[in-house]
């Protein structure tokens, strides 16, 4: 059974059984029954129309509930007017239905899981799975999230921004448990990319794409932490590079800069460098330089110290990263690095112990700590 056939349809599906009356919540949990009735027929008994199929089938479902929730008898109407089953409507929802997961009444760790949800058709086990959480939890998380969004019209117009920051929060998530959020966010961009004309969006599939090529090169085989520098660039996927550079220049020359072109131009630059002493650090300043006129960004600024540090010396870099707040996520490694290569190597090798206490996760903490090792011995 072609389980990304399944994925793919759902967005359409429930859109439709939104149109046809059905309140948010309500038809998405008649899709995904639909869903699970597919995987149980479909390899015995595929569909010519695996769309209208899912479609009366979830709205079957969907009016089974309602039959049952007799106190709801607002719904009558809509009970009575049961459509024939037939051919699908051509009609595309997929857009609205990002804008609605992405509503920004939602806090961002709801959205990411009511997209994930709704539009990619993850199971709530699944999703739990990918964010290390209990089931229970989840499920909690995207029913208030379904109930918060339930009053939103479904034609109300909504922000790509706000979606294109969901977007990023799932691939930023890589990869845990079964799913591989990466690749999942990356299938969610390039299904927006289809339904609306937009830089940012093809901006932001860009980045995703350049970032997702050097995957395979970003842990050594005993799981630790390798950094951009050292990584071996053989091991890059040059398919997934020049996919990711061909959509970045089509959307650039569109001539509305947003921050995600301006990172995926940063990154593209990053991965036009054959080895990491030829990278055009110039060029990925002024980039820098473009995206704090978009974002004004901390953290961009931090970013932006390194890149000074690497195109004018290490003390230029450290005047940059002075002006910065030194709480900032990062700045103790940053600094650590800086002083390492301006020859400070016992301030340096303080500042890597100092940034491996604050480091968000396991494997970047051994990183900073081996740095802080490597510098007293």
């Amino acid at each position: 059974m072609d389980e990304a056939l399944l994925r793919s349809l759902l967005p359409a599906v429930l859109g439709i059984l939104v149109r046809r009356g059905a309140d948010f919540a309500a038809a998405e949990d008649a899709v995904q029954d639909a869903l699970v009735e597919a995987v149980r027929v479909w390899p015995d008994d595929p569909p010519r129309d695996p769309k209208g199929w899912l479609v009366t089938a979830a709205w079957r479902k969907f009016l089974d509930a309602t039959r049952a929730a007799t106190a709801r008898r607002r719904r009558e109407d809509v009970i009575d007017a049961e459509p024939e089953q037939g051919p699908a409507s051509d009609t595309d929802d997929t857009l609205q239905l990002y804008f609605l997961c992405a509503h920004p009444s939602l806090t961002p760790s709801s959205a990411v899981a009511l997209t994930l949800r709704a539009v990619g058709g993850l199971t709530t086990r699944q999703i739990a799975q990918a964010y290390l959480v209990p089931e229970a939890t989840m499920a909690q998380r995207i029913s208030r999230a379904k109930k918060t969004v339930g009053d939103v019209r479904f034609d109300q117009p909504g922000d790509v921004a706000t979606v294109l920051r969901v977007l990023y929060l799932v691939f930023n998530e890589g990869y845990s448990g079964d799913i591989d959020l990466a690749a999942e966010a990356i299938r969610l961009t390039r299904q927006l990319s289809a339904v609306i004309d937009h830089p940012e969006v093809a901006g932001l599939l860009a980045l995703m794409l350049l970032h997702h090529a050097r995957r395979a090169s970003r842990t050594a085989s005993n799981g630790s932490l390798v950094p951009l520098a050292e990584q071996d660039r053989s091991r890059w996927d040059t398919r997934l590079i020049a996919e990711g550079v061909e959509i970045l220049q089509a959307a650039l020359a569109q001539d509305r800069l947003g921050e995600f072109q301006a990172q995926a131009a940063i990154a593209a630059l990053h991965a036009d460098a054959p080895v990491a002493e030829e990278t055009d650090w110039v060029q990925i300043v002024e980039w820098y330089d473009e995206l704090l006129q978009l974002t004004d960004s901390p953290v961009v600024r931090l970013n932006r110290a390194v890149a000074v540090g690497e195109a004018d010396g290490p003390r230029a870099g450290l005047k940059a990263l002075a002006e910065l707040d030194d709480s900032l996520p990062r700045y103790s490694a940053v600094a650590a690095y800086l002083h390492e290569r301006d020859g400070s190597l016992r301030t340096a090798a303080k500042l890597y112990v100092e940034a491996a206490e604050k480091a968000s996760n396991l494997a970047e903490r051994e990183y900073l700590t081996r740095q802080a090792a490597r510098l007293n011995n």
